[in-house]
């Protein structure tokens, strides 16, 4: 039973994580943080990093946290939490920095509905350069209307 508690979990977490995406990118990063992640959407710099990297080590320190917990404070609980949280930053910066935005030449030849209608959706987003309008949505739920 133990086990299929801890699959639970981390299912949970990740897909948390996708709500959590969303309400960050909405009130957060097009809110208050807007400085950090403003370089996203208009690049004023010539580095490969952007600021808004930043959300990315953020999210990394809450998941080695939930590491640490587990292995010092012996939660068993917050290891699914942890995995659940570092596996949906991986798919986000699978689906996000490589296959959306190209960060390196990985997964171009990409075509089918579903990737259509992420590419889609993502570039409706990022047509507004300021901080306020533009959709926002998670990564993996994408509004139905931009598979076409």
């Amino acid at each position: 039973m133990h086990t299929v508690y801890w699959i639970l979990i981390f299912l949970l977490t990740f897909f948390v994580m996708e709500f959590n995406a969303w309400f960050t990118h909405k009130y957060i990063m097009h809110g208050f943080l807007w400085s950090l992640h403003k370089d996203h959407h208009h690049k004023d710099h010539k580095s490969w990093f952007e600021r808004n990297d930043a959300f990315f080590i953020f999210y990394a320190v809450v998941s080695m946290g939930c590491w640490y917990l587990w292995g010092e404070q012996n939660l068993w609980y917050f290891l699914p939490i942890g995995i659940g949280i570092m596996v949906y930053g991986l798919a986000y910066f699978i689906v996000h920095d490589i296959f959306i935005h190209q960060r390196f030449k990985w997964l171009r030849n990409i075509d089918n509905k579903y990737a259509r209608g992420v590419r889609r959706a993502h570039k409706i987003h990022h047509k507004h350069l300021g901080k306020d309008e533009g959709e926002n949505f998670g990564m993996l739920i994408v509004p139905l209307k931009y598979f076409k």
